[in-house]
């Protein structure tokens, strides 16, 4: 075990005396902090010698302009002696993360990953995303980079394997199939459609595709169509052979290489004294995707020396793949692959010299790296700082990356357009925009309104065409969709999550505040939380006014130009069984639209080819309020 000694005097000095002090340091390995006098710590290091690496900090020249601005506020010096230097360099891992010292580098990254949490309690075991402590009792696959590569894996799994993803209360309470089962993605275990023994078989493969197993799938597949086909059991066959065409599209879009080890790919990119550090993780070949790191830096720092103090940190509670490949050469490469070797139990191997595919995927980590630290250093002081400081506001695990807001329009009830506009670091994402023309409702009915808006967004793609630019935006989830209206516009998107079995997104009400004024918004949450109160000095507040403003000015947009073409349309037109000839034969017998609307039963099937129950149907339009 490390041993601690303290090499100087609990009193604040006006200056530290570095001259008395390294007369007492050893030349063992170790870790020291750098205090001020107000008792921080200011900097964290190791070394595999103390007394030469400190006495480098005390030198007359050859130290860089903010190395001397933190040499001149040292007011005292704390060692930590280890066995070794591997040793040291875990204790300065854990003491920069738990520290925060102002000039290290430092992993701002704290958030938990998410996993694939596979129940194991049911007999028919639900697939869900999951994130933080695992206590429940199941299978966790992971962790993965975001929320958004696990909703994705489960959406595949729903589509290949006919997983349910519905809640156990749900399941338990159901007496008849839910859409999941209708659009062909779910089996329908809750009401006995599928046994027991078939699910699991489903299962499996489904947790073996997870684990890149996905050609030992593919070959039971192969099997089970091959009986199928023997028995004569041809649409049983059809279905093994669909799976089976599915599987393969999709192995062969997330294959890397012919490597089936699991490998993490680190790339830093550096400009203007920030870095953006990407990592890659593949997992028995496949990639599973990617995040992005944004390091805390005290000066100018190159890759490699970002690098270095970036990997210890990141791999500090997380398992550790059998190989790291890096963008930049590392002089410390073996011996923080001995320090994660040692802390993983498995031989860990840090390499920066790769060729073919695996140079590839390094080249595209850079590429994500640099195009990341371009757009951030870009929008810095605008959008992605919002973005930031929403993830801040609302206490989130990351930083926010899709956000969706719905807005009503209408006059007096009349042309009823609901917009959904969407925003990502980026900006506007317009292409993703759409309208909904609300029918069939009360008019004035914001509430029916959103509801129905809702239900057509969000409803499964396979429920809406066979469009398939569609239904790919209907198969977009936002991290966060914002409600332009209070408790009863925000109830009607939580109904609508629950019929649909969505409990991955959070919905906030954002309901304007006394006098409709911008900056006094209440911000109501769907998952129990304290209403939220946010300054208009907020970022956050600013992005979310930026969201909805836009959601407002969009649906406005499209009911005026609704309402303009409804007001440009004869309401003669609707009319089944008055044609164009009838229509003018009309209009020219009573001197326009207006006279029509007084004209009564009996006068308007007096004009030739005009019954009784058609003159009913032409009154009724004009009258139905009456």
């Amino acid at each position: 075990m490390p041993t601690v000694e303290k090499e100087s005097s609990t009193k604040p000095v006006p200056a530290f005396d570095s001259a008395a002090f390294l007369k007492n340091v050893t030349g063992k390995p170790g870790v020291y902090r750098m205090l001020d006098d107000k008792k921080q710590v200011i900097y964290v290091g190791k070394a595999r010698n103390l007394k030469n690496r400190l006495s480098s900090y005390f030198r007359q020249s050859g130290l860089s302009v903010k190395t001397r601005v933190m040499v001149s506020r040292i007011a005292d010096i704390e060692l930590t002696i280890t066995h070794t230097e591997g040793e040291a360099l875990l204790l300065e891992s854990n003491l920069i993360k738990e520290l925060h010292p102002r000039y290290n580098v430092v992993m701002r990254d704290d958030k938990s990953y998410p996993y694939i949490f596979v129940s194991d309690k049911a007999a028919y075991p639900r697939i869900s995303l999951h994130r933080g402590a695992r206590k429940k009792q199941g299978l966790y696959l992971g962790p993965y980079p975001n929320a958004h590569v696990v909703r994705e894996s489960i959406n595949l799994l729903q589509k290949m394997f006919l997983i349910r993803q519905c809640e156990d209360t749900t399941f338990a309470n159901r007496s008849r199939p839910c859409l999941q089962y209708q659009i062909k993605r779910c089996s329908a275990p809750c009401v006995g459609f599928i046994s027991e023994k078939a699910y699991r078989r489903d299962i499996k493969h489904a947790i073996l595709f997870l684990q890149g197993k996905s050609e030992q799938v593919i070959n039971e597949l192969v099997n089970d169509m091959e009986k199928a086909a023997e028995k004569r059991h041809f649409e049983k066959a059809a279905v093994f052979r669909d799976q089976i065409s599915k599987l393969r599209k999709i192995v062969e879009s997330q294959h890397i290489s012919a490597d089936k080890g699991d490998i993490d790919v680190i790339a830093c990119s550096t400009e203007a004294g920030q870095a953006c550090v990407q990592v890659f993780y593949i997992r028995n070949g496949l990639n599973l995707g990617n995040r992005s790191f944004y390091p805390s830096l005290p000066e100018e720092l190159n890759t490699e020396q970002i690098l270095t103090a970036f990997i210890p940190q990141f791999y500090l509670k997380r398992d550790v793949p059998g190989e790291i490949i890096v963008s930049t050469a590392l002089a410390e490469s073996g011996l923080i692959a001995e320090v994660l070797s040692q802390q993983s139990k498995h031989k860990v191997k840090v390499t920066s010299n790769v060729r073919g595919e695996r140079a590839k995927i390094v080249e595209m980590a850079l590429n994500n790296a640099n195009n990341l630290l371009k757009t951030r250093l870009v929008s810095r002081s605008g959008l992605y700082s919002r973005f930031e400081a929403l993830q801040e506001a609302l206490q989130l695990d990351e930083i926010p990356v899709r956000l969706e807001c719905f807005d009503i329009s209408h006059t007096q009830g009349e042309a009823t357009v609901a917009s959904c506009v969407v925003f990502t670091p980026e900006g506007a994402f317009k292409s993703d925009y759409r309208r909904y023309n609300i029918t069939g409702i009360k008019g004035g009915d914001d509430y029916a309104a959103m509801k129905q808006a809702l239900e057509r967004r969000f409803r499964p793609a396979g429920a809406h065409n066979n469009n398939n630019h569609n239904q790919a935006i209907e198969q977009k989830l936002p991290d966060i969709l914002f409600i332009d209206g209070g408790k009863g516009q925000l109830k009607q998107a939580i109904e609508v999550f629950e019929k649909l079995d969505i409990n991955s997104v959070l919905l906030i009400g954002v309901a304007k505040g006394e006098g409709r004024k911008a900056g006094l918004e209440k911000l109501i949450f769907s998952d129990g939380r304290p209403d939220l109160y946010l300054t208009i000095e907020s970022a956050a507040l600013n992005l979310i006014l930026q969201v909805r403003d836009e959601a407002h000015r969009f649906a406005i947009s499209g009911h005026r130009a609704q309402r303009a073409k409804k007001r440009r349309t004869s309401p003669l037109e609707g009319i089944s069984g008055l044609g164009p000839k009838r229509r003018q034969t009309l209009l020219k017998h009573f001197g326009g639209i207006q006279g029509v609307t007084q004209a009564g039963v009996e006068d308007l099937a007096r004009i030739n080819g005009i019954s009784k129950k058609l003159a009913q149907e032409i009154y009724h339009q004009f009258h139905a309020n009456d």
